[in-house]
């Protein structure tokens, strides 16, 4: 894990304590490299590794230096991507954490999609300008989220933890994911074009491929109706950022953005300037208090494997 005070957050309130019953760590300390002379001492006896955001690649030297390994428990999205040769991994268990990790993004997609429809920026920044009393049903006429229509391009993880929270209110809901039936998620399933067309909110969590790169580019940013709101909790490359910059400085639509491309952005980057956009600096995904979460997946499924059970996420990877 890196940096190495990520692992007492991740098992702070006891969870440190509760993991060390079940198995031996080493020394207790977190190992920041695969290659040291540390490191290498200490992989002959290890069956389980923990892993983290910032582990470096798991080589297949690192495995011929662990001959006990038997599963990777990775507090974060994906196990199989930490190796260097992911088919060297097919004889060992991995489990990730993505769901854990999905459901703070998706509490704070729901979070802006509801300020969005209140136009909760707007408003505070009009609050600022004349600080004295506003009357709502003239300033504040076209906001509300009764009946607004929300379309989640991506039927990913967090996609999907968006489309059941978005159950709870009263909003109509659009889907946007070729390789998924939207029905069968209680859905309206549209094209990309229909869902920009229709929506008052777009949130995006499709992954990032050759496919989705530039997806939502100039074409499809214009399609949007004027004061409809964009967010981006996926990653920045899905968008063009140029034509959001444009779109933004026109004052035409609205965006909140958790990632951009690069990420952070260069302090001189326009989007910095641009108006109405909330920009935030990647917290939709686990923070603070919501690390635990992580960890007391991590622990669960360590003591899953003790006990001799697989782990209750379990990646596929080649044949077992």
């Amino acid at each position: 894990m890196s940096p190495p005070h990520l692992a007492e957050l991740v098992f702070a309130g006891g969870l440190a304590t509760e993991l060390a019953r079940l198995v031996d760590v080493p020394g207790g300390a977190v190992l920041g490299d695969l290659d040291s002379a540390t490191t290498r001492s200490v992989l002959p006896d290890v069956e389980i590794l923990i892993t983290g955001w910032g582990c470096p690649p798991i080589t297949p030297e690192v495995l011929e230096a662990a001959p006990r390994l038997r599963a990777v428990v990775h507090a974060g999205g994906a196990a199989a991507t930490l190796f260097a040769e992911q088919s060297s991994a097919k004889d060992l268990y991995l489990s990730n954490a993505g769901e854990p990790n999905a459901l703070p993004v998706a509490e704070y997609t729901i979070a802006m999609i509801l300020l969005a429809g209140k136009d909760a920026t707007g408003a505070e920044r009009l609050y600022r300008e004349r600080r004295t009393y506003l009357d709502r049903e003239i300033e504040f006429a076209h906001t509300g989220n009764f009946g607004r229509t929300v379309g989640v391009v991506g039927a990913s993880r967090v996609g999907r933890q968006v489309l059941r929270l978005l159950r709870g209110f009263d909003l109509e809901v659009l889907l946007h994911d070729p390789y998924v039936d939207a029905a069968s998620l209680g859905v309206e399933g549209v094209s990309l074009t229909e869902l920009m067309r229709r929506s008052d909110v777009v949130t995006l969590h499709q992954p990032v491929t050759l496919e989705t790169i530039g997806m939502i580019g100039r074409d499809e940013l214009a399609l949007l109706r004027d004061g409809a709101t964009l967010i981006n909790t996926a990653r920045g490359e899905v968008i063009d950022q140029d034509a959001l910059v444009d779109e933004l400085r026109r004052g035409r639509l609205r965006a909140v953005l958790d990632v951009s491309t690069p990420d952070p952005l260069p302090e001189d980057h326009p989007l910095w300037e641009v108006p109405h956009l909330t920009i935030t600096p990647h917290i939709a995904g686990s923070t603070g208090s919501e690390l635990r979460r992580l960890g007391r997946h991590v622990v669960d499924e360590v003591a899953r494997l003790v006990s001799g059970r697989p782990p209750r996420v379990l990646e596929q990877v080649g044949e077992r």
